[in-house]
């Protein structure tokens, strides 16, 4: 109880004896370059068990999906003009890339382009639900270990840490408040949303915030 508690009051990311002191190191230490890429692996497992429930995509799919239905785009474009948009946002935020935001996109696209081959592929809604919750929950852990490597965000995680930082919020109340807000645009703008894509936008805030919180109490802080 008390580590759910920590989860929905922690406002920074934790920072431990494996963390990198600074986002551009090009040269970490092993353990820390270990565990950043063990949390993106994470964080695309958890992607792919979204993708193969089938009960809804994400957030940002959604968004993809509507911007899609007014350009003509296809939602591949669509995608990759959404990560611009969110990366020229960092620009105001005082947030910069480092090599975790590099790998961010290769590892996580490595493997959700292989995991979804051996993932179960639930015919059940309830089963289908509960992968939801399992994919989010691994999402969470996963963005933990590699948001506490401190080597750089994606995207949406600087975005999220950014404005953090601006507004002193909890990292969940802005996390949320961020996917709630982007699936309500891609939904007026035509997307669809399914149940497993409301419980990704309400859930994935304090997935990650308890994700932050079980590495950093796991590991030793500095």
């Amino acid at each position: 109880m008390k580590l759910f508690s920590l989860a929905f009051s922690i406002k920074k990311i934790p920072k431990v004896t494996w963390s990198s002191e600074d986002a551009f190191n090009l040269k970490p230490k092993l353990l820390t370059l270990i565990f950043l890429v063990f949390g993106l692996f994470l964080f695309g497992l958890g992607e792919s068990l979204l993708i193969t429930s089938g009960a809804g995509v994400g957030p940002y799919t959604v968004l993809a999906q509507g911007i899609s239905n007014h350009t003509g785009w296809s939602i591949g474009l669509s995608t990759f003009v959404i990560s611009i948009f969110v990366l020229l946002m960092w620009i105001p935020l005082k947030q910069k890339p480092g090599m975790g935001t590099i790998l961010n996109a290769f590892i996580i696209a490595l493997t959700i382009e292989f995991s979804v081959y051996y993932l179960p592929y639930p015919e059940t809604y309830p089963m289908q639900i509960l992968q939801v919750v399992v994919g989010v929950l691994i999402i969470g852990i996963g963005s933990g270990f590699y948001l506490i490597a401190n080597l750089g965000a994606g995207p949406r995680d600087g975005l999220m840490i950014g404005l953090q930082k601006k507004t002193n919020l909890p990292i969940y109340s802005i996390r949320t408040i961020i996917e709630v807000s982007v699936v309500i645009v891609g939904w007026l703008m035509g997307g669809v949303v399914g149940l497993g894509t409301a419980i990704f936008a309400f859930g994935i805030g304090p997935s990650v915030a308890l994700g932050l919180s079980m590495v950093g109490k796991a590991s030793k802080k500095t």
